[in-house]
């Protein structure tokens, strides 16, 4: 039985799994299970209720080990997002308008039921995406909802969207994991049809809160590989001073299929996975700087 189903079905926090020693790949899609999703309410109520960050449009969540952030962890995928990366691996997330309405309570309930495990493996939830910070008042809400019970808080984000995570949102931050697509502006535009310096504005607030950040990078084959990009991405990562880690994960095809099903134009087909070697000598840029790189 794998560390992701046995930590899913309990509550007594008996199961403390360890940190995977190897590079996981997460499961290809999570779910709804356990979530009661909203009832038939008309639109505007509903955007309303968005707005007021009492409903959240959710793709899926799961329960992981080594990944996501310490310990085992809740991430919630929540739907939408302004960016339009060339290899996401989960376009169905792009749109909020695919996601399943569901009361931000009813998200609270079942992060409360998993606190003794977050406790025993010093674990706690992570809001991913899609981006988080496209549904800024409901995830403002369960971080505070988590901070008041003493569980750990993290939230996946590109950092494009930073000017929308409010001071009180920060101070309820234990870590955030800092998706850096690309250090080059004009391969930043490329990979995901948005600018790079908002996601620079928002490492420099989180370094003057001192809020610790895990780097993210991708590394594409013939799109972000570049010595010069994955260099300015390391000066990025290197500049703030409450980095802890940089992880580089290379890049792979487990995508493609929802692509094609959306009918989306995937323009990484031809694209192969970045050899072992390579993946290596691009972390080793990194370490080169002092810095914990995975």
């Amino acid at each position: 039985m794998s560390a992701v189903q046995r930590a899913s079905d309990g509550v007594s926090g008996e199961y403390a799994p360890a940190p995977a020693d190897h590079p996981f790949l997460r499961r290809s899609g999570g779910g709804l299970d356990g979530l009661d999703p909203l009832g038939d309410v008309e639109r505007r109520e509903q955007a309303a209720m968005i707005h007021a960050g009492r409903l959240l449009s959710v793709h899926s969540w799961e329960l992981v080990t080594a990944v996501d952030g310490p310990g085992t962890r809740m991430t919630t995928f929540l739907s939408g997002c302004p960016l339009s990366c060339l290899y996401c691996h989960n376009p169905d997330t792009m749109d909020m308008r695919r996601g399943t309405l569901v009361p931000t309570d009813e998200l609270c309930q079942r992060i409360y039921r998993y606190r003794r495990i977050f406790a025993r493996t010093g674990g706690g939830i992570t809001i991913s995406g899609g981006e988080p910070l496209m549904q800024p008042r409901g995830v403002s809400e369960i971080l505070q909802f988590a901070r008041d019970n003493d569980i750990h808080t993290a939230i996946d984000t590109s950092g494009f969207l930073g000017v929308r995570c409010s001071d009180a949102m920060m101070r309820n931050l234990n870590l955030v994991l800092l998706d850096i697509k690309s250090g080059v502006p004009e391969v930043y535009k490329r990979t995901t049809n948005q600018e790079l310096e908002p996601t620079l504005e928002f490492a420099q607030r989180l370094g003057a809160a001192k809020v610790p950040v895990w780097v993210r990078f991708v590394l594409v084959p013939g799109l972000t590989d570049d010595r010069d990009n994955i260099e300015r991405v390391a000066e990025i990562a290197s500049s703030s001073p409450s980095l802890e880690r940089v992880e580089v994960l290379p890049f792979h095809q487990m995508g493609r299929d929802k692509w094609e099903a959306l009918g989306f134009d995937y323009k990484l087909e031809e694209t192969k996975p970045p050899t072992a070697e390579a993946t290596e000598q691009a972390r080793d840029i990194f370490r080169r700087r002092g810095i914990a790189t995975y």
